[in-house]
Parts: structure tokens; sequence; C-alpha cells
């Protein structure tokens, strides 16, 4: 291994580090693999010690996992909330005194507000929600 060229071995730890990624599939190891073949690539064409070798791939690396994270994809930021679980969902109009009332969701009885605009339901009425205020559901009938 010590008449191997520096770069041809930059080249196969990239090599290495993208078969990884493909067995451990997580899409930060390719990063450091593409890091890992560039910085062979230059060592390759300049004849560079270990410490400037290291720090050019340290830098790719670097650039290399920023793009990444500017790839990827944003998760959406109502996926464990209240509105997200409970909008859109049908209930059941157990009781109501003027807009205010009680509704069963599912297995459980919630405290409800009608909606502006809309009718006041009648007890057994099918109801959708339409968001959520605090811990009271905020109901129209379902059309």
């Amino acid at each position: 291994m010590s008449n191997m060229h520096p770069g041809v071995v930059w080249i196969v730890a990239g090599l290495v580090l993208l078969g990884m990624e493909i067995m451990c599939p997580g899409v930060f190891m390719m990063w450091l693999g593409i890091a890992g073949i560039l910085a062979g690539l230059i060592v390759w064409q300049l004849d560079w010690g270990f410490a400037g070798q290291v720090s050019v791939f340290a830098v790719l690396a670097a650039g290399a996992l920023a793009v990444g994270i500017r790839l990827r994809p944003r998760a959406k930021q109502t996926l464990n909330t209240q509105i997200a679980g409970l909008t859109g969902r049908q209930a059941t109009a157990l009781s109501f005194n003027g807009r205010e009332g009680r509704v069963r969701l599912g297995d459980s009885d919630w405290s409800a507000r009608v909606a502006t605009g809309a009718a006041i339901p009648e007890p057994g009425a099918h109801l959708r929600v339409d968001g959520v205020d605090g811990t009271i559901l905020v109901v129209r009938p379902d059309s």
C-alpha cells in the first residue's frame, strides 16, 4: 500500500464511504464519499503532504455537507400539532347552549364552539372540526 499514490487512496476511501451509504442509507456518508473522491482528484494533481491532503478533505467535506443540508427536504411544520391531528375530522354534536357545547370525537367528549357564521347544530348532528382554540374544538355542520 505504500507504493500507492495518495490520490488513489483518497479516491478508494471515497468509494468505500459511498459503499457504506448504500449499505446503511442515511444520506450522510454520500457527502463524505464525494468529498473523498474530489480530494483524491485534487491530491492526484497536486503533490501535497498529509496535512494539506487532510485540509483539502476537511474543506470539501464541510462544503459537501453544507450542500447536502441545503438540498434536504423541509419537514412540514404542522406534523404533530393539535390542529394537524384534529382539523378536518368528523365529530357528533352532543349538546349546545348557544355557540358553546360538547361534541364526541372518536371515543372522547370535547368542549366545542360553533364556527362564526355556522348554524347551531342539533344533538346527533354530524360536524367537521375547523380548528382548535386551546382545548376547544371549533366546529361547523358537515355538509
